[in-house]
This record gives structure tokens, C-alpha cells and sequence, in this order.
């Protein structure tokens, strides 16, 4: 069972609040990789310690190992197809995700982009109108994912009632989990913190657009978009000022596209510079690179510009291509640094048959030519995802 401490701290009271340890500086200032003191000014020398006193066993630096998901994207088929494993009965969407279950479960932190709103108040729905049952959110969190961002540009496909609806199920029948990027507005500046194996972890998430849609005059409810650069600048200094790592979850970029914009590298920086550690971002539906970032102290931050889609039903090559990204969080408890380290990426491909039928994701490792030859998604081959894999997630780095 993973031990996983969740905390909500609304960011105006932080003037307020006393920041204990390393990370109390400035936001101006990464409170990640702020140097200590001279360690031989805070040592104590040999004379100074009893005669027969024998040296303290040094406790191992906490760590956390982090697996990140991107988009959910549950089309008709995938919930049809639950639907029928259980003769109508309820949903089973459990067999899709099989060959990625143990990447996710065996996470300290595993992160996810649920791209639909999940409701029972709503009938299913189809693109372009997304509405996903509960039972998929259930078995989300079965699966063992502990955080999941709602920052999509399909956030609003229910209006504000959808909004609310989604965010009264994870709250109510899920509320271990670390849920981020859209909240009432009462709770707008509240900040999700969570300690995991001795590290504290902030969660933010933002999207480009929604697709036209907006929240009516004097709602309350409340989303940020990224063009809200100044609020996202504040949350952003704020989140660091609140924990030992700062993650981002920026919904942006071009879709169906590998290629990263100037725009995403751009924001992608000034997330950096304001305090973020990892940036997890989704949109494009396709597995974009993923990169160290320098921040502005020198240390490194790092970002997955985009994880493409976890499952969906797309008819393009490229979005049957995605990743689940890997990282490791390292606490130095000498200095109160924090050390990114061993970064991967695992290949994944969301396969059907004839007629979107057997949806299934499988890691690349597990794919083979056989099976590529019947995906029902036209011009795909075994071939072309062995060449994109190569060009964008550069295999001989971040194959785990």
C-alpha cells in the first residue's frame, strides 16, 4: 500500500505561515537547490564527540520514484466495450490497460491526465462532447494511480454542471487522491500538497483552451488557462514556497503533432523560472521529447512535453503513439537539495482491430509485427512506430 499523505494549503495564507528548513526562501530563488551552510561550519569535529561515541549511521536519502500517464481519452468504443464485458451489467475497462498495469502500480507517485470528465450524472458521450462513466475513474484508481490532473481542454464538454459533477465524484468517492487543475472557486488558490516517503509534492495544472467553451459570468467554479500569466506565475512561486518539488501539468501544444512549439518551450521555461520541478505535459496526443531544463539557481528541472494519449480510439497513426514517463525524486538530507535523476520513457501503442474492436494498450516492447498488421487504424505499421519512437523519445537514452 503506498503510503501517500495528501494536504490542501490555501495559498493566501502562506504570508502568514512560517516555511521551516531549506526550502523557506524566496519563490524569486528555486527553494530546491539552495546551497547549505559549509558543511565543515556545521560538522562536528572528532575532539568534540565522547571518547567511545562511534560515528552515526548516515539514513539514506528518501526518494520517490514517479510514473506519469497521459490522456485518458475514453471515446465510445472503450466504454462500449467495458460495457459488454460485463453483459450490460457495468463497466470493465480493466483488460485495456493490463500490459501497463505493473509500470503504474509499482509507482510511489503515478500520475494521471484524466482527458474526460467522469460522471454518473450524465449519460456517456462520444467526442466531441466526452462524458466517461464513474466505473472508469474506480478503476483508475485500482489500477494505482494517486494523482490525476482535470487541466484538458475538454474540461467544460458538460458546461459547468459537468465541471461540477466530476469534481463532486472525485471528491466524494475518491478522496485519497490527489485530484488538481480545476476547483470550486472558494478553493481557487488552495494548493494540493502531498508528502510521499518523506518528500512533499505540489500539484498544478493548466490548459490552453477548452474548446470555445467557458464558464458562465459569476460561476463558481474556477480553471486557470496559461494565458493568465501573472495568476499562473503566483500559484506557481507559491507551490514552491509550499514543497520540495513543484509539478506542473501544462495542457499545450499543437495535436497529432510531435513536433514541440516555441510556445511550449517557452512557457515551459517561465514555469521553471517561477519554481516548477516536472512538467507533465499532454495535448498533442503523440509522444513528444522530454528533456533536463536549467533553472535559474543552475540546477535542473525536467519536463515531458507531451506523453501522447494513455488509450483512445483516434483514427491517426501518430495518436496511437504515446509513453508513460518515469523519473526518480531524490531528497539529499544534507542539504536539502533535490536530485532528478534515471529518467525514462516506456513506448506505448493503443491497438484495435476492424472497427475500433479490443482497444487494447500495449508497451512497445510487448508489440509486435503480427499484431501491428491487423490494427484497425489506417497507413499504421510496425515500422513507422519503431521510427517515431526513435525520433522523438531518442530510445537510447530513455529506454528503461
Amino acid at each position: 500500500m503506498k503510503k501517500i499523505i495528501p494536504i490542501i494549503i490555501s495559498a493566501v495564507l502562506l504570508a502568514g505561515c512560517a516555511v521551516t528548513g531549506e526550502n523557506s526562501s524566496d519563490a524569486s530563488n528555486s527553494s530546491l537547490y539552495i546551497v547549505p551552510n559549509n558543511s565543515e561550519n556545521n560538522s562536528t569535529s572528532s575532539s568534540e564527540q565522547p571518547e567511545n561515541s562511534e560515528p552515526s549511521e548516515k539514513l539514506p536519502d528518501p526518494s520517490v520514484r514517479l510514473v506519469c500517464a497521459g490522456d485518458n481519452l475514453i471515446h465510445s468504443p472503450i466504454y462500449k466495450q467495458a460495457s459488454r464485458r460485463t453483459g450490460g451489467s457495468g463497466y470493465d475497462f480493466l483488460p485495456v490497460y493490463e500490459d501497463v498495469r505493473e509500470i503504474i502500480s509499482s509507482a510511489d507517485l503515478a500520475v494521471l491526465n484524466q482527458e474526460t470528465i467522469i460522471t454518473d450524472e450524465f449519460e456517456p458521450s462520444n467526442y466531441p462532447s466526452f462524458c466517461t462513466p464513474e466505473s472508469c475513474g474506480d478503476q483508475m484508481i485500482e489500477i494505482g494511480f494517486d494523482a490525476v490532473s482535470v487541466s484538458n481542454n475538454h474540461l467544460l464538454d458538460k458546461g459547468e454542471a459537468g465541471l461540477k459533477a466530476t469534481l463532486k465524484y472525485w471528491s466524494e468517492k475518491h478522496p485519497e487522491i490527489i485530484l488538481y487543475g480545476a476547483s470550486e472557486k472558494e478553493k481557487e488558490d488552495d494548493i494540493p500538497v502531498a508528502e510521499i516517503n518523506g518528500i512533499t509534492f505540489a500539484f498544478l495544472g493548466f490548459m490552453e483552451h477548452t474548446n470555445g467553451l467557458s464558464l458562465p459570468s459569476g460561476s463558481d467554479m474556477s480553471i486557470t488557462y496559461l494565458k493568465e500569466t501573472e495568476r499562473v506565475k503566483m500559484l506557481v512561486e507559491k507551490a514552491d514556497k509550499l514543497a520540495d518539488v513543484v509539478v506542473v501539468s501544462p495542457h499545450y501544444g499543437l495535436e497529432v503533432s510531435n513536433e514541440v512549439t516555441e510556445d511550449q518551450k517557452q512557457i515551459t521555461q517561465n514555469l521553471v523560472n517561477w519554481g516548477a520541478d516536472i512538467i507533465i505535459g499532454t495535448q498533442p496526443h503523440t509522444a513528444q521529447p522530454m528533456e533536463y531544463v536549467t533553472k535559474p539557481d543552475g540546477g535542473e528541472a525536467f519536463v515531458f512535453y507531451c506523453l501522447g494519449n494513455l488509450v483512445s480510439a483516434m483514427d491517426q497513426p501518430l495518436g496511437m503513439l504515446g509513453m508513460i514517463g518515469g523519473l526518480t525524486v531524490t531528497k539529499e538530507l544534507d542539504t536539502g537539495k533535490i536530485v532528478l535523476s534515471e529518467p525514462e520513457a516506456t513506448p506505448i501503442v493503443t491497438h484495435y482491430g476492424s472497427n475500433y474492436s479490443n482497444i487494447t494498450v500495449y508497451r512497445f516492447e510487448n508489440y509486435t509485427e503480427e499484431l501491428a498488421k491487423k490494427h484497425g487504424c489506417p497507413y499504421f505499421s510496425y515500422s513507422f512506430a519503431e521510427k517515431q519512437f526513435e525520433k522523438v523519445l531518442k530510445v537510447v537514452d530513455y529506454l528503461p
